[in-house]
């Protein structure tokens, strides 16, 4: 090792030098201050008063598969009662029937239609700027897994 070692020539290659720092002016000036109060103030307004727009109605009870976020959540089949179409769904080990005008899932879903192949939902969530908007989704019928 020690031959091995006089023998080896150590090569630092050269670096090369730094850049030079070129600083970027920030002009803020033209843009809307993020804490400026009267900009506060109108979003909170706006959040108080929602003035007849888009809003679930919270003071009505809740329903059972509404405990259930809707991705935990299986259509496995359906069944007809007095001319009356149920959907079968499923959240782990237990079967609900869920009927249509029914509520579904955490973010408010609606159950607006029952079919052969899927249960219809519109949602209503709240978007970034805390408004309330509706977004359609859709529960499958799942095929038998064994």
């Amino acid at each position: 090792m020690e031959s091995v070692k006089k023998e080896t020539r150590l090569v630092v290659p050269k670096l090369n030098p730094p850049k030079t720092y070129m600083p970027v002016p920030y002009e803020v000036k033209a843009d809307i201050d993020p804490f400026n109060p009267e900009k506060l103030m109108a979003v909170l307004a706006r959040m108080k008063d929602n003035g007849g727009r888009l809003k679930p109605n919270m003071d009505r009870p809740r329903e059972e598969l509404e405990s259930f976020p809707l991705d935990t959540l299986k259509m496995v089949g359906i069944i007809e009662k007095n001319g009356l179409k149920l959907a079968l769904i499923q959240s782990d080990k237990k079967v609900y029937q869920a009927k249509l005008g029914g509520y579904i899932g955490q973010n408010f879903g609606l159950i607006v239609k029952i079919s052969e192949a899927e249960v219809q939902i519109k949602e209503t969530v709240q978007d970034a700027a805390g408004d309330w908007v509706e977004r359609e989704a859709k529960l499958e019928l799942q095929g038998s897994q064994k």
